[in-house]
């Protein structure tokens, strides 16, 4: 079965709806879909609903944007149901992010010379039930200024630029037990995108060239690797091996390493939009090993 369990709409930091993503991964020729939108579930009945009339099978999602410090380790729950434990986790996500807009506002007002307010940034914010995400932020940023927001994003918002905080973000560890305590299964997203980095490599990291940056992800792979031996122990469930960003060598490492510690394996695109190299259904990730397991999830159809 043709899966894509890493999609992401206006629920957070995607542009589509979720219905018309649906559509989307039913033109892609998917099967199997699953809406995974960073801190929220907003978009999980609306997409769900559109699945079962479109005839895909779908499996409810989340991707917690967890941190150590500045290294972004984010972590995928599927089959997180809504009830108390989700509604105390929304509650400090939301509160979180608005305090970390704030300050982020604060610094890139100070950093690109102008006067945005967090009212300027909830017109990028669309779904109010869900928590305020940075590219909102640097989409606003992106229009006053006259420029991509992936390019504003890499300048001033990313680790140790100047508009960066990692202020109320949670861990892996702590996103794990979230989707634990959700009910759900907790799987490490995009690992190869793990970069473990002293902060003096980090600080330079986005000017580097192309060499340069692979030279050193592969100089700190280690560190990345030692990292997600600790997040085992601590429950994690799964990997996501294939991914838009990996290369054929780091999907067979990752590979490797779930069938080693006994965890299930899952893919996605990490769509956020069209007119980008993260398409749907790419890469082809046959779901069929999992699709059982994630199939018998709450919420699924």
């Amino acid at each position: 079965m043709r899966a894509d369990l890493h999609l992401h709409s206006q629920c957070s930091d995607g542009l589509l709806p979720p219905a018309i993503l649906s559509r989307r991964v039913k033109e892609a020729g998917v099967e199997l879909f699953s809406l995974t939108d960073h801190d929220t579930l907003a978009g999980e009945g609306e997409a769900a609903a559109c699945a079962k009339a479109l005839g895909l099978r779908f499996v409810r999602g989340i991707e917690i944007s967890a941190y150590l410090g500045a290294t972004k380790v984010h972590v995928l729950g599927y089959g997180c149901k809504e009830g108390e434990a989700y509604e105390k986790f929304l509650f400090t996500r939301v509160e979180g992010a608005k305090k970390r807009a704030e300050e982020i506002i604060k610094k890139a007002n100070a950093y690109f010379g102008e006067d945005l307010t967090l009212h300027d940034i909830e017109a990028y914010h669309v779904r109010k039930e869900a928590p305020i995400h940075i590219m909102q932020i640097a989409r606003a940023y992106a229009d006053r200024t006259g420029r991509g927001a992936g390019d504003v994003y890499r300048e001033a918002f990313g680790p140790y630029r100047p508009a960066f905080s990692d202020l109320c973000r949670p861990t892996p560890q702590d996103a794990i037990r979230a989707v634990h305590a959700m009910g759900g299964l907790a799987v490490l997203a995009h690992p190869a995108q793990i970069l473990v980095l002293p902060k003096e490599v980090s600080e330079n990291f986005h000017a580097f060239s192309k060499e340069e940056r692979e030279s050193a992800k592969a100089r700190y792979e280690g560190a990345r690797d030692a990292l997600m031996e600790e997040l085992v122990q601590c429950g994690l469930d799964g990997i996501e091996c294939f991914h838009t960003t990996h290369t054929a060598e780091e999907t067979e490492k990752f590979l490797a390493f779930a069938k080693g510690r006994g965890l299930f394996v899952t893919g996605g695109s990490d769509f956020h939009a069209d007119g980008t190299v993260r398409r749907i259904g790419r890469p082809v990730f046959d779901a069929k090993a999992v699709e059982e397991r994630l199939l018998s999830l709450d919420g699924s159809v």
